[in-house]
C-alpha cells in the first residue's frame, strides 16, 4: 500500500514540475516577455521587398496596425479584401500606419500574391522571424493595434473584418488621441 501511495505522490509532483514548465513556457520564450494589452509594444525591424528597413519605434507617434499573414493562410488570404481596404480608407493619414509582417513564407510567394490580386498595401518581411518571437505569434493571422505612444491596445488572434465599422471606429478614436 505504502509503495502505491509513493508512486501516487511521484506523479503528482511530476505533474505539477509539467504545468509549472508549460505555463512557463506559454508566458515567456525564448527569454523574451510576450507582449500584452496595455504594454509597450516590441520594438522590431522589418524589410520591404525593395530592402528598405523600419523600426517600430521610429513610427512612434502614429496609430499602428500590424498584421501578421501569409499567403498558405487560407483565413488570411480570405481577410485581404478588407485590409486593402483599411489601407485605402487610411491612405491619405499619415499618422496611421498599417505593416503587414509575412510569416514563414517566400517573398517570390508574395509579391506574386499582391500582384495577382491587385493589393497595394505594404508588405514587410522578417526572415530571422524575430518580430514573431517578439510578438508572441503562435499562428496566423494575429494583429495588433498600437496607439501613438507605443502601448499594444488590441491584440487580435484569427481573421476579422478590418474594414468593419468597429473596427474602423477603434482606429479612428486612437487617431483623436493625442500623444
Amino acid at each position: 500500500m505504502r509503495n502505491k501511495g509513493n508512486k501516487a505522490l511521484i506523479l503528482l509532483i511530476i505533474l505539477l514540475l509539467v504545468a509549472v514548465f508549460v505555463i512557463l513556457l506559454i508566458t515567456e520564450r525564448g527569454g523574451e516577455k510576450v507582449i500584452t494589452v496595455g504594454n509597450p509594444a516590441p520594438d522590431v525591424r522589418l524589410v520591404d521587398a525593395d530592402g528598405n528597413a523600419i523600426n517600430l519605434s521610429d513610427l512612434k507617434g502614429s496609430v499602428i496596425f500590424v498584421h501578421f499573414w501569409a499567403t498558405w493562410c487560407e483565413s488570411c488570404t480570405d481577410e485581404m479584401p478588407s485590409i486593402q481596404q483599411l489601407s485605402n480608407i487610411f491612405s491619405d493619414n499619415s499618422e496611421f500606419r498599417l505593416i503587414t509582417v509575412i510569416y514563414r513564407d517566400s517573398s517570390s510567394n508574395v509579391m506574386s500574391y499582391m500582384d495577382e490580386n491587385h493589393y497595394s498595401f505594404p508588405v514587410y518581411f522578417n526572415p530571422d522571424n524575430t518580430a514573431a518571437r517578439k510578438f508572441g505569434i503562435t499562428g496566423v493571422p494575429e494583429s495588433f493595434v498600437i496607439d501613438r505612444n507605443g502601448i499594444l491596445r488590441e491584440k487580435i488572434i484569427g481573421p476579422s473584418d478590418w474594414d468593419s465599422t468597429g473596427m474602423l471606429t477603434t482606429f479612428r478614436n486612437l487617431l483623436n488621441e493625442r500623444a
